[in-house]
């Protein structure tokens, strides 16, 4: 009689975030280890390394092949898109000086919208759609992804002030 472990019914997975990448130091992947750990209820996330904990943000194409197409998300990864929106509503709020609030209305097929409100003004916008395979290719697509929307946020904010200021 052989022992079968949860090893050999579920492969683990390697990490594919190195543990000294240069992109870990950025203001957008500390601002994301704090809203991960913020929302880290059971302490999962102690004694893990910064790499470890924004890893599985990384969607590889390998990765990607293992999700199906069509699937609800879990608690986990709607989580990671909450997180990912709250990072940037912190980011906006510390740059412009305004309260920033994130909305995020998800259905429990992976389908709705995320807003980020300054004052009366909706600064970020995105429909988001296959939430269950939510990721980026690189931490440094998140950082590129997430600039440009912060980015945008502020033009609109200097474009309409009065309105951000409401």
């Amino acid at each position: 009689m052989t022992l079968v472990t949860i090893e050999d019914i579920e492969p683990v997975e390697e990490q594919v975030l190195g543990e000294d990448d240069p992109a870990l130091a950025e203001a957008f992947s500390k601002e994301m280890l704090k809203q991960l750990k913020a929302i880290d209820t059971y302490d999962s996330y102690q004694g893990w390394s910064a790499a470890k904990i924004l890893d599985p943000l990384i969607m590889t194409k390998a990765r990607k092949r293992a999700i199906p197409i069509v699937g609800d998300p879990d608690e986990i990864t709607m989580a990671r898109v909450k997180a990912y929106y709250n990072a940037i509503a912190s980011l906006i709020e510390q740059r412009s000086g305004l309260m920033a609030v994130p909305v995020i209305n998800l259905t429990h097929e992976g389908f709705g919208r995320a807003f980020v409100t300054v004052g009366r003004l909706i600064v970020v916008e995105k429909t988001l759609r296959d939430v269950h395979r939510f990721g980026f290719a690189s931490l440094e697509k998140m950082h590129e992804e997430a600039e440009k929307l912060i980015d945008k946020a502020l033009a609109l904010i200097a474009q309409y002030p009065e309105v951000a200021n409401l």
